[in-house]
């Protein structure tokens, strides 16, 4: 689904990635761990095709992300869903909009809306939110709304970074739910988190990434010895 062969990335002075390779299966669930400055943000935007690499290979379901024109690259993206720490709702839509809107950017027609989000909502548990707006809801169920967008055309991946840094503990654990049951049906997930807790009791697979390199890549247990003393 994801491979990373020999990836490198700098930006001037500074390693992003040092000589990467990793491969992610389809229907893996993986936390990428690290401290600040390690290399996680280098790694998500490399799959986002945000920044292109150096030098290696990056496949991404079969596509060589590399090798994708300025063209191309939309239509590649439709195969991604992100989520990230602070939502990034529109505030004058309504959850509904928020969602559709995912729908509409790609040309979905409005019937096809019209089924799709209901269903979408229902998924994440909002169904009763639909005619809210973002500053209406509580953190836990904004980042429903945005899980909900990230989703509702069917990604291949899901790139969640940091999706439970702004929520209390109890309301990180409901997302962490609904993340899993995602994962179930079929969906990758790529989780950045500095969050031991979650990381311990999911007991899924972890990349810990420091100074550009994979220092560990296993099932299980956050692993701080790698990052002790710092921010992930």
């Amino acid at each position: 689904m994801i491979r990373f062969e020999n990836v490198t990335k700098t930006y001037r002075s500074n390693v992003g990635l040092d000589d990467v390779s990793v491969h992610i299966e389809k229907g893996d669930f993986v936390f990428l761990v690290g401290p600040s400055g390690a290399g996680k943000s280098t790694f998500i935007k490399l799959i986002l095709k945000e920044i292109d690499v150096d030098c290696g290979s990056l496949m991404v379901d079969g596509q060589e992300v590399t090798k994708l024109s300025n063209r191309e690259i939309p239509t590649y993206r439709r195969k991604l869903g992100t989520v990230f720490q602070d939502f990034r709702l529109q505030p004058k839509k309504t959850v509904f909009e928020n969602v559709a809107f995912a729908m509409e950017v790609i040309h979905k027609t409005p019937r096809q809306i019209r089924k799709q989000v209901p269903q979408i909502l229902s998924l994440v548990g909002i169904s009763d939110k639909a005619h809210k707006y973002p500053d209406e809801l509580s953190a836990g169920e904004q980042q429903r709304v945005a899980i909900a967008r990230a989703i509702v055309n069917n990604p291949t991946v899901l790139i969640a970074d940091e999706p439970t840094g702004n929520l209390d503990p109890d309301t990180a654990w409901e997302i962490m739910d609904l993340l899993d049951q995602i994962n179930l049906r079929g969906t990758t997930i790529v989780m950045v988190t500095h969050a031991k807790d979650i990381v311990d009791r999911m007991q899924k697979r972890v990349i810990a990434i420091e100074r550009g390199r994979i220092v560990r890549d296993e099932e299980g247990m956050y692993g701080f010895k790698e990052v002790e003393g710092h921010d992930a």
